[in-house]
């Protein structure tokens, strides 16, 4: 069904496959079965982040299940290049980690008219690493901008060591391995970086793409994880469910309030909890306060044209992001992503309310 790239199917292994049972958009009478919602049909195509990538590819499956009409054909190319593809009109949404600022927003015909941006879910970056024996690490901050400068190049040295009391860290190199492709997952690992580490804010800063002082580049989430299972001494950024699917070891990081935490739904949750005001220009979460959260996460949002001409095709498109956002959270809660909050769901849904499809709008 999905002309996504092979690795979306394989991290989908062993997930469960039973369909999502929520109708999109029915209500209950009690006393009989509701009238079947008219969720439109046809083929809709997107491109873009490779953060949520395992998540949409259940999701999609499970909604083309229930409504078999609509089907839908994503391919997870990196935030920079579903930008581009959305752009270009050669999809019907584009997906990014980071929404779409004034100069991407300037190339889409109609300018900001011509597009909403819509949040879709909330996802966790792990530190995953390869070292054998070392069954648990922790980082610091400054620590980790360090290794991601090129400072500190062995597992053994003494900023590392004075994190870790009792484990025996080898004296092999540090092998970085980080995104080559234009990602929203790096822009949300920068954010958090620039946050800990003034060096790094200044000589590499907070972006998409940014110039790597140090290690080896691959392309999107599936990538890093790939260089970071097959290179022993490694370690990376990567979103969570990559490293369940893989069983890679992840490092604890020591978050604003002074706690050593791992990777969790529940650490990206409280995250979101500090940030209620959250739209497409106020969306960073990175290094929040509070005992529990977990210091690198963010959210993850679609592109979606505000006018679509065919008027069943549009409303099919409304409707499998209108189910995305509200019952579809469950099929990212079972693969570590965190559902929306509800003041970020609810802007989701008002945001798709400003399409139209065949010149109506979809929603009221």
């Amino acid at each position: 069904m999905f002309a996504g790239r092979q690795v979306g199917r394989a991290l989908l292994v062993g997930v469960a496959g039973a369909v999502f049972a929520a109708a999109c958009g029915s209500t209950d009478t009690g006393s009989a079965s509701p009238a079947p919602v008219d969720v439109g049909s046809g083929s809709i195509t997107g491109a873009g982040a490779t953060f949520p990538a395992p998540f949409y590819q259940k999701a999609f499956f499970d909604y083309s299940a229930k409504y078999p009409q609509v089907t839908v054909n994503y391919q997870s190319v990196g935030s920079g290049a579903g930008i581009s593809q959305f752009q270009k009109g050669t999809v019907d949404f584009g997906a990014s980690d980071v929404p779409m600022g004034d100069a991407d927003i300037a190339k889409v015909p109609g300018g900001a008219a011509g597009l909403v941006q819509v949040p879709t879910t909330l996802g966790v970056i792990s530190i995953a690493y390869n070292l054998s024996g070392v069954t648990k690490l922790q980082l610091d901050g400054p620590t980790l901008a360090n290794i991601f400068l090129g400072h500190i190049t062995k597992w053994n040295d003494p900023a590392i060591t004075a994190l870790n009391s009792g484990v025996t860290l080898p004296s092999s190199a540090i092998q970085v391995v980080h995104r080559s492709d234009g990602s929203g997952t790096s822009y949300h690992f920068t954010d958090y970086l620039s946050k800990v580490s003034d060096e790094w804010k200044t000589k590499v800063g907070v972006a998409k793409s940014v110039k790597w002082p140090a290690g080896i580049g691959q392309s999107g989430n599936q990538g890093v994880a790939q260089g970071i299972t097959s290179t022993a001494g490694a370690i990376g950024y990567v979103e969570l469910a990559y490293v369940v699917q893989t069983g890679m070891s992840q490092a604890y990081i020591k978050n604003q309030a002074g706690n050593f935490v791992q990777a969790s739904v529940a650490g990206a949750s409280a995250a979101a909890a500090a940030n209620t005001n959250v739209s497409p220009t106020n969306f960073s979460i990175t290094n929040g306060p509070g005992a529990d959260t977990y210091p690198i996460a963010g959210f993850s949002w679609v592109i979606l044209p505000t006018s679509v001409t065919d008027a069943t095709k549009g409303k099919a498109l409304v409707y499998l992001f209108k189910w995305l956002v509200t019952d579809g959270q469950a099929d990212g809660t079972s693969l570590q992503y965190a559902a929306l909050p509800k003041p970020v769901q609810t802007l989701a849904l008002t945001n798709l309310k400003a399409i139209q499809a065949g010149g109506k709008p979809v929603l009221s």
